[in-house]
Formats: structure tokens, C-alpha cells, sequence
């Protein structure tokens, strides 16, 4: 079942979802990105993870590995990490 991928609509933010209480999230402002690790420790995060899974309300966009990958491999080479 993992990963799973899913980015915000606005291509600012793109998601690997590790497992039920993981996820990486790439994101991106301008010539900036950011790859930060979540660890979900208390029950509102837990549920936006599973938000996420699900994708209720249909608030992200479902993506495959490729397109994740591409777009942290663009980041990596033409823009400067930093931290959000």
C-alpha cells in the first residue's frame, strides 16, 4: 500500500505517505524547497494522514512516484534547500 503520493493543487506542497503515522513533505516557495519528515504523534495528525490516504474532500491531487520524483529531482538541482 505505501507509498502513496499526493501534492496540494497549488504544486507548492507535494506528499510521500510512509505509512499511517509517516509522511515527507516537499515543499516548495519560489527558488526555495524544503524535504521535511512527519511523525504523527497526537490524534489530529494521525487524522490528516488518513485524510491525506483517503483523500477526502478530494483536497489533494493524487500523483504517482515519477512525478514525485521529478519534481524532487528539479529541487535538488535548481533550487536551494532550505528549511520551513
Amino acid at each position: 500500500m505505501f507509498p502513496i503520493y499526493r501534492k496540494y493543487v497549488n504544486n507548492w506542497s507535494y506528499f510521500k505517505i510512509i505509512s499511517e503515522n509517516e509522511f515527507y513533505e516537499l515543499k516548495i516557495s519560489g527558488l526555495n524547497y524544503s524535504l521535511s519528515l512527519y511523525k504523527a504523534m497526537i490524534y489530529p495528525d494521525k487524522l490528516m494522514i488518513s485524510d491525506m490516504i483517503e483523500n477526502k474532500d478530494n483536497f489533494w491531487a493524487e500523483i504517482d512516484s515519477n512525478e514525485y520524483q521529478q519534481v524532487l529531482a528539479n529541487c535538488e538541482k535548481n533550487k536551494t534547500k532550505r528549511k520551513f
